[in-house]
């Protein structure tokens, strides 16, 4: 039994690396989350259809010996940030259909190291809002207390870690939407610098003051992935 509510990047690591369970374990503990958990709360509004793909491939990477830091780890990625392929809306009916045509940068670093990419996090539509009630899929609820908001924009992303949808989740950050929803979550998030890590992939909604951060369970979690990302 694998307990979501204690886990940390290095101790599902670890775990993973000494085949405690299986990235398909690791995996599947999650999707039993999202699929009981997320009608109500609304924190993805996709979960991928190549996750079983995705899941023997990074297996494979840690049964060769090879894994990396994130290698296997479950992460949920914001609805505004662009993976090769997918669908990215920013939470609108307008761009609804698009698919991305290409990574961005933190896709690109994060492919690297072989995670388990769950699904998209439900926003504030194009990152316009503080509570993740404005977006065109309906609102996002506050897993700690559903009669509250998650705050926002990136408010899917922070209750998908809060309620143990994700180990970690990515997010944008322009006036707030890491730091609110993830304090309005019980969560750690963070902003970096601006110009630390590229914006190279998402959808902006102010450019001269968006940067993307990650949402953790804890602070030396979001450190470990602003190392992977930034640059």
């Amino acid at each position: 039994m694998i307990d979501l509510k204690t886990l940390t990047i290095e101790s599902a690591r670890k775990s993973l690396d000494t085949q405690e369970y299986t990235v398909r374990e690791l995996t599947d503990a999650y999707l039993k989350n999202i699929e009981a958990n997320n009608n109500e709360i609304n924190a993805y509004l996709e979960v991928f259809s190549d996750i079983n793909e995705q899941v023997e491939s990074a297996q494979k990477v840690i049964d060769a010996g090879e894994s990396e830091k994130l290698t296997g780890i479950p992460i949920g990625i914001k609805d505004n940030i662009l993976i090769d392929g997918r669908v990215s809306s920013a939470s609108s009916k307008i761009i609804e259909d698009y698919k991305a045509t290409y990574d961005a940068t933190v896709i690109t670093k994060l492919k690297e190291q072989s995670p388990i990419f769950i699904g998209r996090c439900n926003m504030d539509e194009f990152a316009m809002g503080g509570s993740t009630e404005h977006s065109a899929y309906g609102v996002t609820k506050n897993p700690v207390d559903i009669e509250r908001v998650p705050g926002g924009s990136s408010g899917g992303s922070a209750a998908a870690v809060a309620a143990h949808m994700s180990l970690l989740t990515l997010g944008s950050d322009t006036g707030g939407s890491i730091r609110q929803p993830a304090s309005f979550c019980g969560v750690v998030g963070l902003k970096p610098t601006y110009g630390s890590v590229s914006r190279s992939g998402l959808m902006a909604m102010s450019s001269s003051l968006d940067v993307i951060g990650p949402i953790t369970n804890s602070v030396e979690d979001s450190r470990l992935v602003f190392n992977i990302i930034k640059g």
